[in-house]
């Protein structure tokens, strides 16, 4: 009878040991907000448009005193209507443009009060995302208008022994707010030249979990319950050995 009560337990605890949901980012075939490429072409420019809350760095190279220090190091704050407030100029819209139409839209503005108002507008920050298994996932920080994969990846420490190589998700967003998700196969070099390997400020790298990782949660998912039956029913076991 123990042995029995035994055997149905691990059989319950097999059955329930599913690693479905431990991979993020499974195909919703439901889902309209999705689509899938898996040999996207390069954009011939890729210019990053600035966003609402977005912080900027502006420099005024022969007035820098319009600008107070901590703005210049913290940046000044994009709102959520997408407009920036400055001194002589006050609110001026820059979200939607990229870093070089909204510095010559500000270098008008100040024209009309200033002499050579030349400045440099760069925006702070620029990151994307990198989820899984790599060794320092978070947030990476784009210094330029975007990188390659391979350098997100280096940035987040390279992988893990425990990462699915050929099938690296990119999720990103289009120009009209969509969902895109992107499959790479780093360890194809044809594949990895077909693919449209350039990552943009604010998309998301998910380096999922290989099979060994999954055997391991599934393992360790397996292993504890076993321990804790195993913990209760052995003096029992105990108890009718002596009496037997």
């Amino acid at each position: 009878m123990l042995k029995k009560a035994i055997l149905l337990i691990t059989i319950l605890i097999i059955s329930g040991c599913t690693q479905k949901n431990y991979k993020l980012l499974q195909d919703n075939s439901n889902s309209e907000q999705v689509s899938y490429s898996d040999s996207a072409t390069l954009p011939a420019k890729l210019d990053y448009r600035i966003l609402k809350n977005d912080r900027l760095a502006i420099t005024i190279y022969q007035h820098p005193e319009l600008i107070p220090a901590n703005l210049a190091d913290r940046g000044i704050l994009v709102d959520s209507s997408g407009y920036v407030s400055l001194p002589l100029i006050h609110r001026v819209r820059v979200a939607g443009l990229t870093q070089t139409q909204a510095a010559k839209k500000l270098e008008r503005r100040f024209a009309r009060y200033l002499k050579n108002p030349a400045l440099n507008l760069e925006v702070l920050n620029k990151r994307i995302y990198v989820l899984g298994e790599v060794n320092k996932p978070g947030a990476v920080n784009v210094d330029k208008e975007y990188m390659t994969i391979l350098e997100a990846v280096a940035f987040a420490g390279g992988l893990k022994d425990t990462a699915e190589r050929d099938n690296i998700i990119v999720v990103s967003r289009d120009a009209n707010g969509r969902m895109k998700l992107r499959k790479i196969d780093l360890t194809n070099f044809n594949k990895l030249q077909a693919s449209n390997i350039v990552i943009k400020p604010n998309d998301v790298i998910y380096v999922q979990p290989n099979g060994a990782k999954e055997f391991k949660i599934a393992s360790d998912n397996l292993t504890a319950p076993l321990k804790f039956v195993t913990d209760i029913v052995s003096p029992f076991a105990m108890v009718k050995s002596l009496s037997e």
